[in-house]
C-alpha cells in the first residue's frame, strides 16, 4: 500500500512533535521548525502510519526522494520497506539521511548488514551540555570568560526574550550581517538561510521557538533562536550578532543557554558545513558530543 505523503505546515506541528519529542534522536533535522522553515527548498513531507512518523524530502532539484529514520513503535522493517518501496517507485534506490548511532542500530536490528553507511564530517552536530555553556568553567573557557567579562564591563546590555515587537529590529540586524559576511561564493546559500529565518522569526509561536535578544542602548545587537528537539535536547537554529560590539558572539550564547526551561540538559549547535571557521568556532565550546550523522543507503535484494 502507497504512503500518503502530505507536505508539513505550520498545523502540524502537534502530529508530528507528538512523535519526536519522545525519541532518542538528538539530530537537528528532527525539529519541527527546521522541517518547517526549510520546506521551500526540500518540499518536506510527513505521514503517519502504524505508529510511525515518516518524513520525506527531495533533494537533486527536487527529482530524488530522501528520508529520515522512521520514528515510533512498531515493525522497523516494515517502516523500512514501505520508504523503499516509496522510493523505487520514484525510480531511485532508497537513502536515509541525518543517521545517527541511535538510527544506524535501529536500521541493523530491522536489516543486518542490509545498509552501506556514508558518514560526513561535515554535518556532524556538535551537542554540548548546557552547564558548560552557562558556566563556562576551567582553563579551557578562560578565553569565552575573557570575552564575555570585557562585554559586560564596556557595555550597559539587556537581555530579552524575541516577542514579535522584536522581529523587525532582528530582522534589522540580519541585514547588516547579510551585507557584511555575504561573497559570491556562498551568496545564494545565504539567501536561503534568509528566507527560513524571515519565516521562522515570523511564525515563531506557531513553531514553538524560543528566542533572544541582547540589546545596547536600545539598539539589539545580537539574537539567537531554536527549538526543542526532544524532550532533553534544545536546537539553536540560529545566532547572528554585531562584532562591531567585542565579545558579543560568547555574551548571546551564554545567555540563550542560562534563560533555556533547565530540562534541557543538552544543546544541540549544529553543523559546521565544513567551514573552517565556524568550525572551530563550534570545537571552542568543547562539545561533549559530536554527533555522527550518515547516509544509509539500501542495498539491494539478492537471492
Amino acid at each position: 500500500m502507497a504512503i500518503h505523503f502530505k507536505s508539513i505546515t505550520l498545523d502540524d506541528k502537534e502530529a508530528i512533535t507528538s512523535f519526536t519529542l519522545q525519541s532518542p534522536y538528538m539530530n537537528c533535522d528532527f525539529s519541527f521548525a527546521n522541517m518547517n522553515s526549510w520546506r521551500f527548498l526540500y518540499n518536506s513531507e510527513y505521514a503517519v502510519k502504524e505508529g510511525f512518523l515518516l518524513i520525506r524530502f527531495w533533494i537533486d532539484n527536487n527529482d530524488r526522494p530522501v528520508y529520515m529514520c522512521p520514528v515510533g513503535t512498531g515493525d522497523m522493517a516494515k517502516a523500512i520497506g514501505w520508504l523503499e518501496e516509496d522510493s523505487l517507485a520514484h525510480g531511485h534506490p532508497l537513502w536515509i539521511l541525518g543517521v545517527t548511532p541511535e538510527g544506524k542500530e535501529a536500521l541493523e536490528k530491522a536489516f543486518p548488514g542490509g545498509f552501506r553507511y556514508i558518514p560526513d564530517r561535515d554535518y556532524f552536530d556538535y551537542i554540548y551540555l548546557r552547564d558548560d555553556l552557562i558556566n563556562l568553567t576551567g582553563k579551557r573557557y578562560q578565553s569565552k570568560r575573557n570575552h564575555i567579562n570585557k562585554f559586560v564591563k564596556q557595555y550597559r546590555y539587556k537581555y530579552m526574550p524575541i516577542t514579535p515587537e522584536l522581529v523587525p529590529e532582528c530582522l534589522e540586524l540580519e541585514c547588516k550581517w547579510y551585507r557584511a559576511n555575504r561573497t559570491d561564493d556562498d551568496a545564494e546559500e545565504l539567501s536561503y538561510e534568509r528566507r527560513s529565518l524571515t519565516f521562522a522569526l515570523k511564525h515563531a509561536g506557531e513553531l514553538g521557538l524560543m528566542g533572544g535578544a541582547i540589546c545596547v542602548d536600545r539598539q539589539i545587537v545580537a539574537f539567537s533562536f531554536g527549538a526543542p528537539i526532544n524532550r532533553n535536547t534544545f536546537g539553536v537554529h540560529v545566532e547572528k550578532a554585531n562584532v562591531a560590539y567585542d565579545g558579543v558572539y560568547s555574551m548571546i550564547n551564554r545567555e540563550f543557554a542560562l534563560y533555556l526551561p533547565e530540562r534541557y540538559t543538552y544543546i544541540n549547535r549544529e553543523e559546521d558545513l565544513g567551514i573552517p571557521g565556524l568550525r572551530q568556532a563550534k570545537q571552542s565550546y568543547y562539545p561533549v558530543i559530536l554527533l555522527e550523522k550518515c547516509t544509509a543507503v539500501k542495498k539491494p535484494y539478492t537471492r
